[in-house]
C-alpha cells in the first residue's frame, strides 16, 4: 500500500519543476560566466530566492556545478542528439547530427552560446576533480557518438572504406568549434554557413 498522498506527490512535482528552473538559469549563467562564478549566493540573487531555499536543492557549490552540467547535457541531448536519431542510419544520420549541432550553436540555446565550450575552456588546464571529470566525460561521450556515426556511414557504404574515422571526426569538430567561438566574439552568424559549407565539402570528399 502506497504511503504517498496527493499532497506529497504535488510537493514533489513542484520541487522537481523548481529544481529544473533553477538549473536552467544556472546553465545560462555558467555559459556566460563559467562554473566557478556559479555560487549559491549568485544564483539566489539572480532568481530572487533565499540562499536557504537553494540549499534545500543543492548542498554545496560543487553539487550545484555537477547538477548544472547534467541539466546542460539533457538540453543538448534534446536539441541535438534526439532529432538526429530520426534520420536513417549512415550518412543521413551523420549529416542530421551535424546540422542539429550547428543549429544548436547558431540558435544560442544558452545565453553565452555553447555551454560546454565555455566550461571546457574554463577547466581544460585544471587538475582532475569531480567537475572537471564530468566535463571531460561529456566531451568523450560526444566524440564517441560522432565516431560511431561516421563508422556507421562507412559500414553502410556511404563513405569510403579507408576513411580515417578519428581524423574526419577531428576535422569536423574543429570547423564547428571555430564557427561557434568566433561567433561569440563577433556575433557574425554567417560563420555558421561557412562552417556548414566546409563540413559539406569534407564529407563530399570522403563520400564513396
Amino acid at each position: 500500500m502506497s504511503t504517498t498522498t496527493p499532497d506529497t506527490d504535488g510537493r514533489r512535482a513542484r520541487g522537481a519543476r523548481t529544481r529544473a528552473q533553477i538549473l536552467r538559469r544556472a546553465a545560462d549563467l555558467a555559459s556566460v560566466e563559467g562554473l566557478e562564478g556559479l555560487t549559491i549566493g549568485r544564483l539566489a540573487t539572480e532568481l530572487g530566492m533565499s540562499k536557504s531555499g537553494l540549499f534545500a536543492h543543492f548542498g554545496s557549490k560543487e553539487e550545484l556545478q555537477l547538477a548544472t552540467i547534467g541539466a546542460a547535457k539533457e538540453i543538448f541531448a534534446r536539441e541535438v542528439v534526439a532529432p538526429a536519431r530520426e534520420a536513417e542510419r549512415g550518412l543521413p544520420r551523420l549529416e542530421a547530427l551535424l546540422a542539429a549541432k550547428l543549429r544548436y550553436e547558431r540558435g544560442e540555446i544558452f545565453d553565452g552560446g555553447c555551454f560546454f565550450e565555455t566550461v571546457r575552456a574554463e577547466f581544460d588546464s585544471r587538475k582532475p576533480g569531480p567537475v572537471r571529470d564530468a566535463i571531460e566525460a561529456d566531451l568523450e561521450e560526444w566524440d564517441g557518438l560522432m565516431r560511431r556515426a561516421i563508422t556507421s556511414a562507412v559500414k553502410a557504404g556511404h563513405l569510403k572504406a579507408d576513411t580515417d574515422v578519428a581524423q574526419l571526426q577531428y576535422e569536423i569538430e574543429a570547423l564547428s568549434m571555430a564557427a561557434s567561438l568566433r561567433h561569440q566574439m563577433t556575433g557574425d552568424a554567417a560563420l555558421f554557413a561557412r562552417a556548414e559549407a566546409a563540413i559539406d565539402a569534407r564529407l563530399e570528399a570522403a563520400r564513396a
